[in-house]
């Protein structure tokens, strides 16, 4: 059987998507979106929502997202194309299935680089002469008028380095994760080294004050969050120098590090911890309240004034690498949809240096507004994870529907197990969106309606010999798998309103699991035909080609 590439297109040398990133880029990029904000903040949060026993939390979120990643990993690199997580599904359970996806792609990225310009902001507002001069922040951790237009500023500067283009990306990027990689390390052997309290391990009401839910609440409330990141190499694989051998190695060592850094965090902040203020406040405020700066002040505390210097230029670094790659990410989504015929074209067209230039400003225009509904980190952080782990769970079923339909196409990297992990993966994704809490569901998929709304509103205004063909049957199985876990976070116990904690605790994962197994299988066999699913690959090699033509002539 055949096995055209997804991006043949790409190696002609035109002046399109441009295939400049190496292994150490595309590593970079991912490890650059992992290690953001969640470092700053994470830690913290997870602490307020279980105690010492949220290394639990981020045990159990690599282990989930570990799986997720190895899925994604066979997938880039058997699939390599710009907008991978929206083209997946595409090339499983055609155009609708590919647009849900790019779909939920885009509201997770979209709403990623306000988040990091808003913990950048809360965590420098500490900053005394800030506070008094620049006054960014109100007292509940919200921006001002000043901070939306520090924001604004910070905002704009991202998308004029994704407008010089992807190599000026790339190249940033690898410089910010370098530094924002060391500052973590330097943190966790500075504070073990000067303050480790091993007793804050089981103070505050022991290992696990707040039980099995706790753990499981502060994944959605932040760990889930700061361990993401992992598929931005995939999302780019278009400009990839050798995706089939390197997307897969980056994803893997990216999830690796960014893992190892966080979980090291987590205990040098417990430990760090001042046991008396724990014995008189608990774990609700371990550092005190309204502190947004939590590792600098225990570094303060600790003696090492000059950590917290670097921590708070590091506050500016860090979210910042990360709030770059996803205003590049958001871009690319919209492109993918844009080249599929899902959105308005003008969003998949290229200016003559390869940028999406019109999906980069809306990119820009629409992070703009998320300033207003969610001012602050953390009105942001459980929408986000919930949103990711929608885009996260078409990636199981698209590998399994895609190894039964389309065999012989080469894999770099085949996932171990596949039987097993890809339908475990798929589980893994549901249960996450199931601990975002019924409230968090409901907003998404407001959200995704409103996209499918835009979907339908494009094909009606797009002539009908250049309306993408849709295969109904297989993407049936999307909206019932959504309002199901509606249902079931309707009757579970986890989120801030709505939920009417029906079903027992471990239950209800019992509940999510099972459900999840129908819904996958259901799924893999409403999936495509082969004959299709290589017609759609094809079709996609196509638009690469047209692309490259197009820019040429514009030339």
């Amino acid at each position: 059987m055949a096995t055209p590439t997804v991006n043949p297109g790409a190696a002609t040398g035109a002046p399109g998507l441009k295939r400049s990133i190496g292994f150490w880029g595309l590593t970079f990029i991912s490890l650059g979106s992992i290690i953001g904000s969640g470092w700053l903040l994470g830690a913290l949060t997870a602490a307020t929502k279980a105690g010492p026993a949220s290394l639990l939390s981020w045990v159990l979120a690599a282990i989930m997202l570990a799986v997720l990643a190895l899925i994604h990993a066979e997938l880039g690199g058997a699939y390599p194309a710009s907008g991978g997580t929206a083209r997946f599904p595409l090339f499983a359970f055609g155009t609708l299935a590919g647009f849900t996806a790019g779909w939920a792609t885009w509201l997770q990225a979209v709403a990623i680089a306000p988040i990091e310009v808003e913990a950048s902001l809360s965590y420098l507002n500490n900053i005394d002469w800030v506070k008094t001069n620049l006054n960014m922040l109100n007292e509940n951790g919200t921006l001002t008028g000043s901070g939306i237009v520090w924001a604004t500023l910070l905002m704009a500067v991202f998308t004029v380095v994704n407008i010089v283009g992807v190599k000026l990306l790339s190249d940033s990027n690898a410089v910010t994760v370098i530094w924002k990689t060391a500052v973590p390390v330097l943190t966790v052997i500075v504070l073990v080294s000067l303050t480790f309290h091993a007793s804050n391990f089981t103070a505050g009401g022991g290992f696990a004050p707040y039980g099995a839910h706790g753990i499981f609440a502060a994944l959605p409330a932040g760990v889930v969050f700061a361990l993401q990141g992992f598929e931005q190499a995939i999302q780019v694989s278009g400009e990839a120098k050798n995706p089939q051998k390197d997307i897969s190695r980056a994803v893997i060592v990216a999830t690796m590090i960014g893992t190892s850094v966080y979980i090291l965090l987590e205990i040098a902040f417990i430990g760090a911890l001042d046991p008396t203020v724990l014995a008189s406040q608990g774990w609700l405020h371990p550092i005190g309240a309204g502190d947004f700066g939590p590792y600098a002040s225990l570094a303060a505390g600790a003696g090492a004034a000059w950590l917290a210097y670097v921590l708070y230029a590091d506050a500016f670094v860090s979210p910042a690498g990360t709030g770059l790659v996803y205003i590049a990410t958001s871009a690319r989504a919209t492109y993918a949809m844009g080249r599929t015929k899902v959105l308005p074209a003008a969003l998949g067209r290229l200016t003559v240096r390869g940028v999406p230039l019109i999906s980069i400003v809306l990119a820009f225009v629409i992070g703009e507004l998320t300033f207003l509904p969610f001012p602050s980190w953390s009105a942001l952080v459980n929408v986000v994870t919930s949103a990711t782990a929608i885009m996260y769970a078409f990636a199981p079923v698209s590998l399994a529907a895609l190894r039964l339909r389309d065999p012989d196409r080469p894999r770099p990297y085949n996932l171990p197990f596949p039987k097993v992990l890809a339908p475990l993966g798929f589980i893994f994704a549901n249960t996450i969106i199931y601990w975002g809490g019924f409230d968090t569901t409901m907003k998404l998929l407001v959200g995704i309606f409103i996209g499918r709304v835009l979907f339908e509103v494009t094909l009606a205004l797009t002539k009908a010999e250049d309306r993408p063909p849709i295969d109904w049957r297989a993407a049936s199985w999307i909206w019932p798998w959504l309002i199901g876990m509606l249902i079931i976070g309707l009757l579970g116990r986890y989120g801030n309103w709505g939920y009417l904690s029906v079903l027992p605790e471990f239950v209800d994962l019992l509940v999510v699991a099972v459900f999840s197994l129908i819904i996958f299988y259901f799924a893999v066999s409403v999936a495509m035909a082969s004959e299709d699913v290589i017609a759609t690959i094809e079709d996609s090699s196509g638009e690469m080609e047209a692309i490259e033509a197009e820019v040429k002539l514009a030339d």
